[in-house]
């Protein structure tokens, strides 16, 4: 089976959604984060290419813990924006 059809099976699997977090890097692309996979992280040149990594990036760390027989971390949707 190739690999992107084993992405595209763990896509269709995940419960829920996770959240990622972009901003604009030091050196001029963007980077994404997903907090609820530690270490879970992206950048692209351009915002839109950084979502698409790190979606891809998700489905990767996924299927990683999955095939080692590892509890996937749930999502928490805790997000505050805080005025400064």
């Amino acid at each position: 089976m190739s690999r992107a059809l084993d992405l595209l099976k763990i896509r269709n699997r995940l419960i829920g959604m996770r959240q990622a977090i972009i901003y604009p890097g030091e050196d001029g692309f963007w980077v994404a984060e997903c907090p609820s996979l530690p270490g879970c992280v992206s950048q692209g040149e351009t915002r839109d290419e950084a979502i698409l990594n790190i979606r891809e990036a998700i489905d990767g760390y996924i299927l990683a813990l999955q095939d080692d027989k590892l509890p996937v971390p749930e999502e928490h949707f805790n997000a505050l924006l805080v005025a400064v």
